[in-house]
């Protein structure tokens, strides 16, 4: 059964479906993976497809010949830098015009992907294995051969989704089964179907993404409650609906945190390479021509934990989204969040035009317990992207000189401009707070999170200065040495698509993508 949320108000309003938790849909192989759930979230409906029809076994069997270490524990393809030639030579071009079961659709997509980057990642990965601190990584391959581009083109077109891989589609949400059905998602539950290293890092990589993001069922079912109060102009239940929200996402900072027992942080880079883009990246200054599909080049941001819709949900809900800054970061921004299902974009669209039209900000801040609670859940978006910045700095910054982010983005400014938009609201908000009216319990949280807001911005000021430092000699070494890099991506093009619409840590200085 389907749940409509729509408002009783407006005729004009956008309309969005929400599966209920009946998960009547289970068995329907005719609708997309990913429909936005009071169950299963932000995850797929279906288990992912672990293995391909015989139909398809010569690219089930490269793909499991691939990773750089195989599931056997051999040596695969990619760590003798062959699998570009085993692709020319084993992979046939199969045709998947026939093909319209969405359950497998998901799964081709997801192995070509694996494929396409793969192909086009290899020469970048095998020189980041011999000088990890290099200045630059040397040029991909910028053609992408018709055995991949056009049953790729092909299936995207009919998921409505980029032919490049995804966070939700490909790497992570799509790429898993489980051990046990009656235990949670925990990494200790979760298999990987598909890798590019194979190494313990890559699987703890992912397997806590898909950890965090079982929490989402839930999440979805608080955002819709607080709407539903907020527009009701039901303060008890509003703060009801709040308070179980807080306790979501201190949840999903629990998972999150344990990133850091289960993937190594200097081993992130045995795959980094892999889940990079071809879009404000220097490795492909004229971008990458999909062969058999089209003669313009293309340019596709990396697979980035950006595409998850957990923390785009909060910020629609609270309308943070609304006061992020008008610059080229905020760009970047908005651009990842094209890089997900359609229907997390829908949701994503829903709950921000749902937030604006009741005005949850408002209704929140206009009494002071609510507005503790409010201020609460901005500290959780707070703590979530301060995380996140650590495993920047922690991950990457301190293993490589590479100042991009796999997504296209600058490592240095880019988490930070969306950190002091939450820092700034956390003030605003502060500021709206009457002390006198609080209970005692939310006094006493109203200021500790006043003066963390406070401690942050004057570290993150600090720490952004400094790093900028650090990578200005590396952006003045490619300037100086490569004319093409990104300056020619200043106006990228993406492929036309038919029918494509468009905790225990928090002190480490030591900080993923």
């Amino acid at each position: 059964m389907l749940r409509c949320l729509t408002s009783r108000s407006s005729a004009i309003r956008r309309q969005f479906h929400v599966l209920t938790l009946a998960e009547s849909t289970a068995a329907d192989n005719t609708l997309p993976q990913f429909m936005v759930g009071m169950n299963n979230g932000f995850l797929p409906r279906q288990k992912p497809l672990v293995r391909l029809p015989s139909a398809y076994k010569e690219l089930d069997e490269l793909l499991d010949d691939m990773p750089v270490i195989k599931k056997n524990g051999q040596s695969g393809l990619l760590h003798f830098g062959s699998f570009g030639e085993a692709v020319s030579t084993r992979l046939p071009l199969y045709d998947t015009t026939h093909v319209h079961d969405q359950q497998l659709l998901s799964a081709l997509f997801r192995d070509y992907t694996f494929a396409c980057s793969s192909y086009l990642m290899e020469p970048c990965d095998l020189a980041s294995r011999t000088d990890k601190f290099a200045k630059a990584l040397p040029l991909g391959r910028d053609r992408l051969p018709a055995n991949i581009a056009v049953p790729l083109a092909d299936i995207a077109a009919k998921l409505q989704a980029k032919p490049f891989m995804e966070y939700a589609l490909s790497y992570a949400l799509y790429n898993f089964s489980v051990k046990n059905d009656a235990l949670p998602l925990q990494p200790e539950n979760i298999e990987l179907i598909r890798a590019f290293h194979g190494g313990q890092a890559e699987f703890g990589f992912i397997a806590v993404h898909i950890a965090m993001v079982q929490h989402s069922g839930r999440l979805v079912r608080a955002t819709r409650d607080v709407l539903d109060n907020v527009e009701a102009r039901d303060r008890p239940g509003t703060d009801a609906a709040m308070a179980t929200l807080l306790q979501v996402m201190k949840t999903i900072q629990d998972s999150m945190e344990t990133m850091w027992r289960h993937s190594d942080p200097d081993k992130y880079l045995q795959f980094r390479s892999f889940i990079m883009g071809t879009k404000s990246q220097p490795m492909f200054p004229n971008g990458v021509v999909y062969e058999g599909v089209a003669d313009q080049a293309t340019f596709f941001r990396g697979e980035s934990g950006a595409n998850d819709s957990m923390i785009p949900t909060m910020d629609n809900l609270l309308q943070l989204t609304s006061v992020m800054p008008n610059n080229p970061l905020t760009d970047i921004l908005k651009d990842f969040r094209s890089y997900r299902p359609v229907h997390h974009s829908q949701w994503l669209a829903h709950v921000e035009d749902e937030a604006r039209r009741v005005n949850v900000r408002r209704f929140a801040q206009a009494e002071s317990n609510s507005a503790v609670l409010y201020l609460a859940l901005l500290d959780q978006v707070r703590e979530f992207r301060d995380r996140h910045w650590k495993f920047a700095k922690e991950y990457i910054i301190k293993h490589t000189l590479h100042p991009v982010g796999t997504g296209g983005s600058p490592i240095v400014r880019w988490l930070p401009n969306q950190l002091q938009v939450v820092l700034d609201q956390m003030t605003e908000t502060s500021k709206l707070i009457n002390r006198d009216e609080l209970t005692a319990a939310n006094r006493v949280m109203a200021n500790d999170l006043t003066r963390r807001g406070v401690v942050q911005a004057r570290i993150l000021k600090r720490e952004v200065k400094s790093l900028e430092a650090k990578f200005s000699t590396n952006a003045d070494h490619r300037a100086s040495n490569s004319r093409l890099n990104v300056g020619q991506q200043t106006r990228p093009l993406d492929m036309p698509i038919p029918g494509h619409t468009t905790g225990s840590h928090d002190q480490r200085e030591g900080g993923i993508r």
